[in-house]
């Protein structure tokens, strides 16, 4: 049976040419989206009505709607997918219970989610439907895209007003991802034009409309089908043309006060109290609001759905046939009506004790009862921030502040709502707020707590180092109390972020210490996990960093303090011993955990980062650079951090660089340089050396020779600098034609007892080969390769090439030739200069270069043939590499044709026998 909206006229004009565009998708062999948008009224509901009309019985679908007050209800698009099309019976009924139990984690509610869709869909082609997306609940639209990644045939189509996607909604963030993610078809209704409302008219009457009443209705309505339907529907069996004879509504409010002239004095005040209590109503709860006996109420709703006013979308629930005629008819209540209902809505959900508080909370409001919205948000705020929904969180905050603007606790999780959902500048906000609302010692502790992270989220370094000192200077006054140790805590990561390390160790130690003794876990795990992601940043201490850091992990877990977890994986993941594929299993973990805390910027933003840091430790340019094309498309413009508006801009130009794309690195640097705060770390030295490298590469020299004054100038003000600063920054000078005296001071700017001594022995290596020192360079450089090495392969691989030209310059052939043919695999699958140097060695040492396999491929082709060698079709490789399945076809093609195979198998088989 399938589960749909009921109660949509039976006409559609103007709408062939969507309707065909669905039905294409339908058609294919390949999952496919849609989004249908348009202003309220436009039609959506109906297209999507008649997609699924003109279905066969077979294909299964599953058609959910979004309610304005779905904010209480969690994943309630779904359940009233299942409610209304009455599929409960088929499903597992723990899947239900996981997707319903509140006390479940978010990740395990999505999973049964999705479970359930694949049951209900399968086998396929099917099609879902998730409607009125702009009301759904962030649980809804993270279902709604997971149900994206779904292997099957299936069209997932989603609804929803443009105008009422705001930038704090989740779908706004959903369209842009899908957008970038898959190849979505957009569906935009628009308005009819006249010949369009002309039909319409026609087709309703069953005779062609005078030009006058045609252009009347036209103009009245704006071509709204809506609109439309209901002022014809107003005017019942009179003739069409008598609309223009005289004065009558143009907007729907009025057309529906027509149609309640014919309902009792019962039925009117049923369907007042349904248009307050919400779309979606249960018949309990419009029992008691109402003092209808049962077989009352029984009898007048079935009239009113006799009407059309209202259908039955569930058991013992209704709902008007379209969310507008709500809308009207609440607006045409007076401010007192209202407010009785709203009150009698609260009484009743007040004697059952409902836990349901931000619907509480909204009938509290509604009914000028305040204290009770505030209470309702108060608890609501610790039930949504513990399941993972910061968002709905700070909806309640915000809804409680309107009525107490300068309650702590309210400003409090408000503030935290909001940075973990990724809002810095509500958060910075409420944080600035709570700090002046404060009355006590420890209250303010909290506050600047929040407010040091803050300001490196939105790269404000500065600042940062002066709150850490506000809170240190407030904490001197305080107890041994929780507010202290937390603060210790807090003040550890402010010098762990600054690569402040003896201090943070310092300050770790403190918050371990008094987070034991008071037995608070989460300021204890807190201290280690600032210490040991303090001691992986100099070589000394990376042991000792992986073992707090593995215990700071497992301990958080089992905590349940998710946000800790998810932090000490992601400074982990990649130090675990192991490989490539367990370094993935811990990230996707850290994401797992992530998600659960509800921290959008670990879940999203550094997910897709460690996963482009992994490609590049297994030497894999092209795959690091498609993983961040990815998470820029996805979440640009979502997350202000440390990194400024563009979160992985600095990575993303450096691995540009690394590839030779100088007008794409250009590109990047300058948005970054635009929109980054100037007091930040990073515009002081990552962007300054950035620009350095592109200058250099580009042989701008004066002007590079200048902006490695502002680099030196800016690491000895900061003391920030990397393991592959100095070696990128040498690597680039030189090309660019600076002398080799001009560079010591780069090799000398990291000679700091924290990093590891093979990059150090690689930039001296660097320096000594440009002096012409070849035997000392020589020495370095097999010095910083040998093994174990903490040299990434691409670089590993640039200081085997090194070693070549020292022995090709000191006459040893034989052993240059060694060296080369060891940093072959090193950069195979790299591009950009360290290949151009390692392809002029070989020639100068009478190698040939290769013309078949990996090498005759380009980095994009080594790419695709991975991905097939997972099972991708055309269609799947152009969804994850974001171009059309054509030009995946021409690369499938090139593969073939340049390893001189028949098939994807064999390409498939060639990727497993390389590995």
């Amino acid at each position: 049976m399938r589960a749909s909206r009921s109660g949509v006229s039976q006409v559609m004009v103007g709408r062939d040419d969507e309707l065909r565009r669905l039905r294409r998708l339908l058609d294919g062999s390949e999952p496919s989206i849609a989004m249908l948008g348009g202003e309220p009224g436009i039609g959506k509901s109906r297209l999507v009505q008649e997609l699924i009309t003109g279905l066969p019985e077979t294909v299964p679908v599953l058609d959910g709607q979004a309610d304005p007050g779905t904010l209480s209800r969690p994943f309630e698009v779904l359940l009233g997918a299942i409610d209304s099309g009455h599929r409960a019976a088929g499903l597992d009924p723990e899947l239900l219970v996981t997707v319903t139990d509140a006390s479940r984690s978010m990740i395990d509610r999505i999973q049964a989610g999705l479970e359930i869709v694949r049951q209900l869909t399968t086998p396929g082609p099917s099609v879902v439907v998730f409607e009125d997306l702009h009301w759904a609940d962030s649980e809804s639209v993270a279902l709604f895209e997971r149900i994206a990644d779904l292997p099957g045939t299936r069209l997932l189509v989603g609804t929803y007003r443009p105008d009422e996607v705001t930038r704090r909604h989740p779908l706004a963030d959903l369209l842009t991802r899908l957008e970038r993610r898959y190849m979505v078809t957009n569906v935009r209704l628009e308005r009819l034009n006249l010949a369009e409302t002309s039909q319409f008219l026609k087709s309703v009457t069953g005779r062609p409309p005078a030009y006058r009443t045609a252009l009347s209705l036209h103009n009245r309505t704006g071509g709204n089908p809506f609109f439309l339907e209901e002022l014809i529907k107003a005017n019942g069996d009179e003739d069409l043309d008598t609309l223009c004879d005289r004065p009558l509504p143009w907007n729907v409010a009025e057309a529906l006060r027509r149609q309640l002239d014919d309902l009792d004095p019962t039925e009117k005040r049923i369907v007042e109290a349904a248009a307050v209590l919400g779309r979606k109503v249960p018949f309990d709860l419009l029992a008691a609001v109402t003092s209808h006996s049962e077989p009352e109420l029984i009898d007048a709703l079935r009239d009113l759905v006799r009407r059309g006013l209202m259908v039955e979308t569930g058991d013992d629930e209704f709902s008007f046939r379209h969310a507008l005629t709500r809308e009207a008819l609440a607006d045409e209540l007076l401010a007192r009506q209202r407010r009785r209902l709203h009150e009698l809505a609260l009484e009743t959900l007040l004697s059952t004790g409902s836990k349901d508080y931000a619907l509480v909370a909204h009938h509290a409001r509604g009914a000028g009862r305040y204290l009770d919205m505030v209470e309702a948000a108060r608890r609501g705020l610790s039930k949504y921030l513990a399941m993972g929904s910061p968002y709905q969180a700070l909806q309640l905050a915000e809804m409680g502040l309107d009525e107490l603007p300068d309650d702590v606790e309210l400003l409090s999780c408000g503030a935290r709502a909001a940075w973990l959902a990724g809002l810095l500048d509500d958060a910075q906000q409420l944080g600035r707020r709570w700090l002046a609302a404060a009355g006590t010692g420890d209250e303010r502790a909290d506050a600047l707590r929040l407010l040091v992270r803050l300001s490196w989220e939105v790269g404000s370094s500065g600042s940062m180092q002066e709150r850490a000192e506000e809170l240190r200077a407030e904490i001197e006054h305080l107890g041994d109390g929780p507010s202290k140790a937390y603060a210790y805590a807090a003040i550890a990561q402010a010098y762990m972020l600054m690569d402040n390390t003896e201090c943070a160790i310092e300050w770790a130690d403190k918050a371990i210490g008094l987070g034991e003794r008071l037995g608070l876990p989460g300021v204890w795990l807190a201290g280690k996990v600032e210490k040991g992601s303090a001691l992986v940043n100099f070589a000394a201490g990376v042991d000792d960093g992986i073992k707090l850091l593995n215990e700071a992990a497992q301990e958080a877990e089992q905590a349940g303090e998710w946000l800790l977890a998810a932090r000490s994986l992601n400074n982990l993941y990649n130090l675990l011993p192991g490989g490539p594929a367990d370094w993935a299993a811990a990230l996707e973990r850290m994401r797992t955990f992530a998600e659960r805390a509800g921290f959008d910027s670990l879940a999203v933003a550094a997910y897709f980062q460690g996963r482009a840091r992994l490609a590049v430790q297994e030497g894999n340019l092209g795959g690091a650079l498609a993983e961040l094309e990815s998470a820029r498309r996805r979440d640009r413009g979502l997350l202000r951090t440390r990194n400024g508006i563009d979160y992985h801009g600095v990575f993303f130009a450096g691995l540009l660089l690394e590839a030779g794309e100088l007008d794409r690195a250009d590109a990047v640097i300058r948005g970054m340089v635009e929109a980054t705060d100037t007091y930040t770390m990073l515009t002081q030295t990552s962007v300054p050396g950035l620009q350095f490298h592109l200058t250099a590469r580009r042989g701008q020299t004066e002007q590079a020779r200048e902006l490695l004054r502002a680099v030196l100038d800016a690491v000895r003000a900061t003391g920030v600098t990397g393991r592959d600063f100095a070696h990128d920054l040498i690597s680039a000078g030189l090309v660019g034609g600076l002398a080799v005296d001009e560079l010591r001071p780069v090799a000398a700017a990291i000679d700091d007892p924290f990093f590891d001594d093979a990059w150090r022995w690689l930039a001296d290596a660097q320096i000594a080969e440009a002096a012409g020192d070849h035997r000392a360079a020589l020495a370095g450089y097999r010095r910083a390769v040998a093994e174990p090495s903490m040299l990434l392969p691409a670089t590993k691989g640039s200081g085997h090439v090194g070693a070549a030209r020292c022995l090709l310059a000191l006459g040893d052939l034989e052993a240059a030739r060694q060296h080369v043919r060891v940093a072959e695999p090193l950069l195979a699958r790299w591009s950009g200069w360290r290949v151009a140097e390692l392809s002029a060695l070989r020639g100068r040492l009478g190698l040939a270069v290769p013309v078949a396999g990996d090498q005759a491929l380009t980095p994009r082709e080594r790419e695709v043939a991975v991905l097939l060698a997972e099972g991708l079709t055309n269609a799947e490789l152009a969804r994850r590499l974001y171009i059309s399945p054509r030009t995946a076809a021409v690369h499938v093609s090139n593969i073939l044709s340049k390893l001189n195979l028949e098939s994807r198998t064999q390409i498939a088989a060639w990727v497993r026998a390389g590995s």
